[in-house]
């Protein structure tokens, strides 16, 4: 089948290209960090985000984040507010939410003139975005799962690739390798992949977790990983049931979820992305797994940072004198 859509993905990565080659990227008035993938899937990039936004408001900044919205109605750009529903912004955008201001935005270049005319912060995150041209990128991280990799190696549709490995490597400036927990190594074909590019790796861990019983469900792209997290966790699955990615509930799911519980005398748990897309009158009888993403080095991923973050600001400086 990879090889009958080859000619496909020949095209896809056609088109790509001169998209790329045909846009003038455009500077912000701030230092822009780009959290991105190669892969069609998740990886961890909104986690990965707020990790991000943790340390550089320890070290004095004011991170805001950029994201297209993935899943909502919004085209924007518009800053969400508590009075936005999942179905407006997406559930990333919610989750981003509570951890600094965030512009929802197809259009990123006038994503990131809203962000930094509000001066409601002083760094741009990007919760993906890596194959957008639109904006001049000052890091640009490429996170890779640790036990799918690349797949098969092939552009979508042939693959589960948006490009391939080598043409996102060409333009990340280091390399996150997400494991399934913190004893788990960085596979060593990730390692030589990375080559001489800053390497980090990086997991999901659980925040008071309360072991017990449990019935779990969820609607991400890699449902055994949450599993795993519960499990590790001390939970006890008395039984699970996935949805796809992003899914929105109806009223049959949650019936279904519901008796499904009450069959296994255990309450439902899902992930923090699942429950804000919950009707609200059911969310406070959903236990959720709260995570954070760790990394193995983060003075070293500051320190990565700092000089960046300084180039960049003195460069929209500059640009905004030449402009007047």
């Amino acid at each position: 089948m990879a090889k009958l859509l080859g000619p496909i993905a020949s095209l896809y990565q056609t088109i790509d290209r001169k998209k790329r080659a045909s846009r003038i990227p455009y500077r912000a008035s701030g230092p822009v960090i780009c959290v991105g993938n190669a892969s069609m899937g998740g990886v961890g990039k909104t986690p990965f985000s707020i990790l991000l936004s943790t340390l550089l408001a320890e070290s004095g900044h004011k991170p805001g984040f950029l994201t297209r919205g993935y899943g909502g109605s919004e085209k924007g750009p518009v800053e969400v507010t508590a009075n936005h529903t999942y179905a407006e912004m997406g559930d990333e955008a919610l989750l981003l939410a509570h951890h600094g201001p965030v512009i929802v935005s197809r259009d990123r270049e006038a994503g990131a003139r809203m962000l930094f005319a509000s001066q409601s912060a002083d760094v741009l995150i990007m919760d993906d975005g890596f194959q957008n041209p639109s904006l001049v990128k000052d890091v640009s991280f490429l996170l890779v799962d640790a036990e799918t990799g690349f797949g098969n190696g092939l552009v979508f549709p042939a693959g589960p690739l948006r490009e391939t490995p080598e043409q996102a490597k060409a333009r990340a400036d280091a390399v996150v390798v997400v494991t399934r927990h913190a004893e788990v190594e960085i596979p060593a074909d990730l390692a030589d992949f990375a080559g001489s590019l800053p390497l980090f790796r990086a997991w999901l861990e659980p925040v008071a977790a309360e072991p017990g019983k449990v019935v779990a469900f969820c609607g991400i792209g890699r449902p055994a990983k949450f599993y795993a997290t519960l499990e590790r966790a001390g939970y006890t699955l008395a039984a699970t049931r996935d949805f796809p990615d992003h899914h929105a509930w109806k009223a049959g799911d949650l019936s279904e979820l519901q008796a499904l519980a009450a069959q296994h005398d255990a309450p439902l748990i899902t992930t923090q992305k699942d429950h804000v897309r919950l009707p609200v009158d059911i969310r406070d009888s959903v236990k959720t797994l709260s995570v954070r993403m760790a990394v193995d080095d983060p003075a070293r991923l500051g320190e990565l940072l700092a000089p960046r973050l300084g180039a960049a600001e003195k460069a929209g400086r500059t640009d905004r004198a030449g402009s007047r």
